[in-house]
C-alpha cells in the first residue's frame, strides 16, 4: 500500500502544480479576471468528474480484466504529456480569438463564451485523465491487495490531498526559479516517473487473489442503497467551489497577484481538507 500512497502523494502535487500554472497561462492568453479564474476552475473540476465517472464505469463493466495498474500508468503518462501540450493549445486559442476579434469585434460576454469553450476543450480531456487515476488505482488495489480495498479511497484521497497541499506552495518557488515552462517540465518528469514505477510494479505478481464476485455484489447493493449520498456530496462540492471563488474575489485586492492569492487560498482549503480526512481515518 505504501507504493499507492507514494503514487497519489506525487500525483496530487503535480495536479495542483498544473492547475496553478495553467491558470496563470490562461490569464496571460485571455484575461486577468475573476470570470476567467472561474472558467479554468470549472473546466478543471468538470474534467476530474468526467474522468472519474468514465473510468469507474469502465472498470465495473470490463469482462476480461486488463491490469488496472497498467491503466493507471497510462493515464499518468498522458497527464505528463499534458504539461507540454496545454501551453501550446492555450496559445492557439489566443491566436484564434485575435483573428475572430479582428474581423468581427467581440462583445465581452461573447468573448468569454469563446474563451471558455476553448479552455474547456483544452483542459477537460487532460483533467479527465487526472480523474481516472482514482478508479484505476482503487481497482488495482482490489485486484492485488483485496484485504486493503475497503478503505482504499480514503487512503488514496489522504495521500492526494497531502501532495496537493505541497503543490499549492512549492510550485510558486519553482516558477520563480525556472519559469512556467520549466515548472511544467518538472511536473512532466514526475508524472513520467509515476507511470514507469506503476508499470514496473504491475509486472510483479499480486500478493493475494482477486476477491470473489460475492463482494462485488455486496458493493453494488451498498452503492444502490446509498444513492442519496451523491446528492450530499454534490451539495458539498458546489458550496466549496462557490466559496473558493468568492474568497479569491474578496482577498485578491489585499493579497495581490491573482495566482499567488489563489495558491494561498487553495493551500489553506486543502490543509483543512487533509485534517478532516486524517480525522476520519483516525
Amino acid at each position: 500500500m505504501r507504493w499507492y500512497f507514494g503514487f497519489f502523494l506525487v500525483s496530487g502535487f503535480c495536479s495542483i502544480l498544473y492547475e496553478l500554472v495553467w491558470l496563470r497561462l490562461a490569464m496571460a492568453q485571455f484575461a486577468v479576471t475573476t470570470a476567467l479564474v472561474l472558467i479554468v476552475l470549472s473546466a478543471f473540476m468538470i474534467g476530474l468528474g468526467i474522468g472519474s465517472l468514465g473510468a469507474g464505469r469502465w472498470v465495473r463493466r470490463q469482462t476480461q480484466r486488463f491490469p488496472s495498474l497498467r491503466l493507471y500508468a497510462l493515464v499518468e503518462l498522458l497527464i505528463g504529456i499534458s504539461a507540454l501540450a496545454v501551453p501550446r493549445e492555450l496559445a492557439l486559442g489566443r491566436g484564434f480569438l485575435e483573428r475572430v476579434d479582428t474581423g468581427h469585434p467581440l462583445s465581452l460576454p461573447f468573448y468569454y463564451i469563446l474563451a471558455g469553450l476553448w479552455i474547456g476543450f483544452t483542459l477537460v480531456p487532460w483533467c479527465a485523465c487526472m480523474g481516472a487515476t482514482f478508479p484505476f488505482a482503487m481497482a488495482a488495489i482490489r485486484e492485488r491487495l483485496p484485504q486493503n480495498s475497503t478503505r482504499s479511497f480514503s487512503y488514496l484521497y489522504l495521500a492526494n490531498v497531502l501532495g496537493a497541499v505541497s503543490g499549492a506552495a512549492v510550485p510558486l518557488v519553482l516558477i520563480e526559479l525556472r519559469g512556467f515552462q520549466g515548472t511544467l517540465r518538472v511536473g512532466a518528469v514526475m508524472n513520467l516517473c509515476l507511470a514507469t514505477s506503476a508499470f514496473l510494479l504491475s509486472l510483479r505478481r499480486a500478493e493475494s487473489p482477486t476477491p470473489t464476485s460475492e463482494s462485488s455484489v455486496i458493493g453494488a447493493k451498498t452503492q444502490s442503497a446509498n444513492r442519496w449520498a451523491y446528492l450530499v456530496l454534490f451539495g458539498t462540492g458546489f458550496t466549496s467551489m462557490a466559496a473558493e471563488v468568492v474568497w479569491i474575489r474578496l482577498f485578491t485586492p489585499g493579497l495581490g497577484t491573482v495566482v499567488y492569492a489563489f495558491a494561498m487560498i487553495l493551500g489553506l482549503y486543502l490543509s483543512a481538507t487533509y485534517l478532516g480526512s486524517q480525522f476520519y481515518r483516525g
